[in-house]
């Protein structure tokens, strides 16, 4: 059966990195349609549905359905880690690079169910909900870090005409990078405050979400500014980065735009749901381009 198995990175290996990569964004939005729909115990028991059946119920109505469908998905992702990971087993060696992605990804993906588990068995305590929703974003990180990987566009198999952008840009994506993960990380406080717990019977944080608020969006702001900078300073070397630097504050953008609209027309489901659709991109444009910054060529001759 070994012998079956690619040899080389495919088309179909990297389509498959793209599919976890876009699968794992689709997880976050899922689970944020289960927290603001009321459906976080649409399934009341872990891991059965019900008492007695693993699935959803008609006389669970339609957030058992959601929450249902929200847990598929974490097989759906598991299945194709799986299929990825066969897939690589003859470049395990070559290229441990991708193995290992692979294989943690896989890894994460139960224990990213149990954590679900442990959410709904709490009654959704918002601090596990918030562990739950990290770990998700951690996937996104890895995902995008596999992408780039499997195209070849960072790590060992860059291509060796790739030059390694100048101190000045390394730095400025890493600051990126940290920023978008430290706005993400606090913004799990304002959704732990916020009104959309999940279910009307579930507990919030208790805390100031006015302030809390106000701490979230600070990384935000040094986020914007390093983005627009790190723009100006590519704008004239066409490439990867320029391109990664374009994503990056579109991202950014967006996630801005719907978080200023959402914080002052009251947080209704709608724009929340589509700032989680932004903590996705806003988590991959950010690992991108510090992977490339930091991972794309060996030597600094000049900036790329």
């Amino acid at each position: 059966m070994a012998d079956k198995l690619p040899t080389s990175v495919t088309p179909a290996i990297r389509r498959l990195s793209v599919g976890l990569l876009i699968g794992q964004g689709v997880l976050i939005v899922s689970g944020g349609v289960v927290r603001l729909t009321g459906s976080g115990l649409g399934c009341p028991t872990w891991p059965q549905c019900t008492p007695g059946s693993l699935t959803n119920t008609p006389a669970m109505g339609i957030h058992g359905v959601i929450e249902f469908t929200n847990r598929t998905l974490t097989f759906a992702l598991a299945a194709v880690a799986l299929a990825l990971l066969v897939m690589l087993w003859n470049l395990r060696k070559e290229r441990k690079d991708l193995f290992w992605l692979t294989f943690s990804l896989l890894a994460s993906i139960p224990a990213q169910a149990v954590i679900g588990g442990i959410t709904v068995l709490t009654g959704l305590n918002p601090y596990v909900v918030s562990l739950h929703f990290l770990v998700s974003a951690a996937l996104v990180v890895f995902s995008m870090l596999l992408v780039n990987r499997a195209h070849g566009r960072t790590g060992a198999t860059a291509p060796a005409t790739a030059v390694r952008p100048r101190q000045t840009i390394r730095q400025l994506s890493a600051v990126a990078a940290v920023c978008t993960y430290l706005a993400v990380v606090l913004g799990t406080l304002v959704t732990g405050s916020g009104p959309h717990s999940g279910d009307s019977t579930s507990p919030r944080m208790g805390l100031d979400g006015y302030l809390v608020t106000r701490i979230h969006v600070l990384p935000v702001y040094l986020l914007v500014a390093v983005s627009v900078i790190l723009l100006v300073l590519l704008w004239r070397t066409p490439g990867l980065l320029r391109s990664a630097a374009v994503l990056l504050i579109v991202s950014v953008v967006y996630q801005g735009a719907i978080g200023y609209w959402q914080y002052f027309t009251g947080v209704p489901s709608l724009l929340v749901g589509l700032h989680m659709v932004g903590s996705s991109l806003l988590l991959a444009t950010g690992t991108n381009i510090v992977d490339l910054a930091l991972r794309r060529g060996r030597d600094q001759l000049r900036a790329s």
